[in-house]
């Protein structure tokens, strides 16, 4: 297949990273070199090493060492540490250096239980170095982040439609650029507002994923323990999987206590690189 050197935006940059990350993850065992990478996602070996390094910050090969069980397996340890440090001393954030300042503020019990009925959402596509993201605001903060694999605002106003039944959704990308651009470009130490409904037990473990910081990795246990509800992992699991702003509240940070990456609402292959990118920004 001929090579194809020129792509046209972060999002298009983003597939086939994500490629090559899932055709590097597959072929682990075999270690596949980085013509064979390459020519998998139909780049020049020059342009992809050039490209990933400009995605990733490091070479296709040393991600990959981030992508190993033993590499995971290492960073439980550490996280989980930091977590049970935080939940001894009340600290609330264990080193988070290199993340976004985030602020979650839940509904209250009345705009739950009417479904937020005359509430104003407005919502737009973007471009991001993790694949087209959808950003949905209300006038308090950010309601959701989904990422999708295509620009189809049609299928986005039925996402939000569905989880908000009662609200005025509405197209508005212009209100939602500079957050994207707070987030995913030019990130920002400022505060970035989260304003979300859930239970309250789901809102605690959303709570909690913003304790793990940047880079870290727990499990579900260690995330129950973190709370003080070590018999709960199932229904942590749950919870975590309705994360509905995914990255901010960094629901890819929870994997299987095997060191496995698990489930994720939004794509193992976009977890992986979730996981590869942040810890290659931590270790720069």
């Amino acid at each position: 297949m001929p090579s194809t050197d020129a792509p046209v935006s972060s999002s298009e940059t983003y597939q086939r990273m994500a490629k090559a990350i899932a055709f590097i993850r597959q072929h682990h065992l075999e270690q596949p070199n980085l013509a064979t990478v390459a020519q998998h996602v139909s780049l020049s070996e020059y342009h992809f090493q050039r490209l990933f390094t400009q995605w990733a910050g490091i070479s296709p090969k040393r991600f990959s060492q981030y992508l190993t069980l033993d590499y995971a397996k290492s960073k439980i340890v550490e996280t989980n540490s930091l977590l049970d440090l935080a939940m001894e001393s009340g600290l609330s954030s264990p080193g988070r250096l290199h993340d976004l300042f985030v602020t979650l503020e839940a509904m209250s019990p009345g705009e739950y239980k009417t479904a937020a009925a005359g509430l104003k959402i407005r919502y737009g596509l973007h471009d991001t170095p993790f694949g087209i993201c959808l950003i949905a605001v209300t006038r308090r903060g950010i309601c959701n982040l989904h990422f999708l694999n295509s620009s189809d605002k049609q299928h986005a106003q039925q996402i939000l439609q569905t989880e908000w039944p009662n609200a005025t959704v509405g197209y508005e990308p212009q209100a939602t650029v500079d957050i994207c651009d707070r987030i995913f470009h030019k990130p920002t130490r400022s505060p970035l507002a989260v304003h979300i409904k859930g239970t309250n037990f789901q809102i605690q473990v959303w709570q909690a994923l913003l304790n793990i910081p940047s880079g870290g990795l727990t499990t579900y246990q260690g995330l129950a323990r973190s709370i003080g509800k070590p018999t709960a992992a199932r229904a942590i699991g749950n919870a975590v999987g309705r994360n509905p702003v995914g990255y901010l509240i960094p629901c890819h940070r929870v994997i299987r206590g095997s060191g496995e990456i698990g489930g994720y609402r939004w794509g193992l292959d976009r977890k992986a690189a979730l996981i590869g990118w942040e810890a290659s920004q931590v270790q720069a």
